[in-house]
């Protein structure tokens, strides 16, 4: 294999005339650099990732931090994040929460973890984190982007979709066919876009008529494992509901798959709406409707910032990441209100 000292030999330079070239910086007479550039291609000369490192004085690797390396919402995420950092010559190193400590310390371990190894930015989703631990960072804080939370302090660094909205169109949806009975299946209580959503759903309820207290509202972890059982829950409440709302895909699935168990018809006796839209909900049985979240655009926006600040590119970046609902089989006009009509 080729070396840079092999390219400076062939083009009758020194090294540190072909190394400019290779790395583009620093000045070289026009035709010294097109003798470079003609040894490059005849020796097929490709800089290994360490001598890439050297030339530009960057790692060219982007850190990623989820808290949780499973289940079918971060997988995507990873796979944009991948995509959009080979487009433009990176690479990234993923680091997610394990350990003995809480959330917050996990996420804390693994952006040292990250920095450590010499990446050039971070991508962080995580929750738990507060915004002291990002001061805490020092310059690196300048080169990291946040998804799915936000800082006053950092604003730009941002991304975030309006989760108000998701939950207030959750809400709307279900009113839209009649709906008059309701239960919710939340996230954690410590997940600020859990509750933001889930306040948004009850408060446009409210408005509607129809108070909080009429609505059976049990907590879970975001899991299948956590929707089945609160399914469950549910359906030996004594509660009567018609539509069940879930702060996530997963949950959902997790109930349709207690309810089609349990003998409980859906949609028939009990629309089931999601939210986020990720991949399994278009393979559940049945087909899960759901509170579209625009993660991927989302996501390659966050990525899209961090290029430009870590490397001077100059990629366009939006902000805006409007809620929409994608309508599968899961929900349809209450059951009372489906035979008044017909």
């Amino acid at each position: 294999m080729a070396t840079i000292k092999d390219v400076a030999r062939l083009a009758g330079v020194g090294v540190g005339t072909a190394s400019r070239v290779v790395s583009g910086k620093g000045s070289v007479a026009l035709a010294t650099a097109e003798r470079v550039r003609k040894a490059i291609q005849t020796l097929d000369f490709r800089p290994s990732h360490a001598a890439r490192t050297l030339l530009s004085g960057t790692s060219q690797m982007i850190g990623v931090y989820i808290p949780v390396l499973k289940g079918t919402f971060y997988t995507p995420i990873l796979g944009a994040i991948d995509t959009e950092l080979r487009n433009a010559g990176r690479h990234m190193v993923v680091a997610f929460g394990c350990g003995d400590g809480d959330a917050r310390q996990q996420a804390i371990e693994g952006l040292e973890f990250l920095i450590e190894r010499g990446c050039d930015g971070l991508v962080v989703m995580s929750n738990a984190l507060h915004e002291e631990d990002i001061r805490a960072l020092g310059p690196k804080q300048n080169s990291l982007v946040l998804l799915n939370h936000h800082f006053d302090g950092m604003a730009e660094q941002c991304f975030m979709s309006n989760h108000a909205q998701g939950g207030e169109l959750a809400a709307k949806t279900l009113l839209k066919m009649q709906h008059r009975k309701f239960a919710v299946i939340a996230g954690p209580a410590d997940a600020p876009d859990n509750v933001t959503r889930v306040d948004a759903f009850l408060a446009e309820l409210a408005r509607s008529g129809i108070a909080a207290n009429q609505v059976v509202t049990l907590q879970s972890d975001f899991s299948p494992e956590g929707g089945w059982a609160c399914a469950r829950s549910l359906a030996s409440s004594g509660h009567e509901f018609t539509a069940l709302f879930c702060a996530n895909d997963e949950m959902a699935i997790g109930a349709l798959a207690y309810f089609q168990q349990a003998g409980i018809s859906v949609p028939g006796a009990v629309s089931v709406l999601g939210y986020d839209d990720t991949p399994s909900a278009e393979y559940s049985a049945p087909q899960l409707t759901t509170v579209h979240i625009p993660w991927r655009l989302m996501t390659l926006n966050g990525v899209r910032w961090l290029l430009n600040r870590c490397y001077g590119e100059t990629l366009e970046v939006v902000r805006e990441f409007p809620a929409s609902v994608t309508w599968r089989a899961s929900v349809v006009i209450a059951p009372g209100e489906a035979s008044a009509r017909a």
